[in-house]
């Protein structure tokens, strides 16, 4: 039986399932935190922003780039995927921030963790807030590296 992307009304950061879940979303890679998605999750869990303000302020030593992930427990078994997946905050004469070639990295990385994890995905629509990306160039993405790869993945409607 093939998985497909299970649609969901509600908070991404009270996800639905049993077992592990990880929740990701999309970071920019200036170090930004504070507007979209993230003010949900630093409600919830102060650990994935001081974790990522690290990541960023060590990025000399590190693999802080478009691409890359990093993964944050936060309980028992709720874990956060910091995703770079876009250029800088504004839109400007490149387009809009979303790097989707970086976002596809991304998802594989992701997929390979929730895999060693035993752990569904959970996430918003990335990429298309602040990020300015569009859901038609997302969910594809998606469907190839978290579904391909066997992934239980959903997607919350706020």
């Amino acid at each position: 039986m093939t998985k497909e992307i299970n649609y969901i009304k509600g908070d991404a950061t009270v996800p639905q399932a049993k077992g592990n879940k990880l929740i990701i979303h999309v970071c920019n890679n200036i170090g930004g935190w504070g507007k979209g998605f993230v003010v949900a999750l630093s409600r919830r869990w102060p650990e994935p922003e001081v974790q990522f303000r690290a990541w960023h302020r060590n990025r000399a030593k590190n693999d802080f780039e478009l691409g890359a992930i990093q993964i944050v427990q936060v309980s028992e078994y709720i874990y956060v995927g910091n995703m770079i997946g876009q250029q800088g905050i504004r839109t400007g004469s490149k387009g809009v921030p979303i790097r989707y070639e970086a976002v596809e990295s991304c998802l594989k990385k992701i997929a390979v963790e929730a895999n060693a994890l035993e752990a569904s995905v959970h996430m918003p629509r990335i990429g298309c807030g602040l990020a300015g990306g569009k859901w038609e160039r997302i969910e594809p993405i998606i469907q190839e590296t978290l579904i391909a790869n066997n992934v239980d993945t959903y997607v919350y409607d706020y």
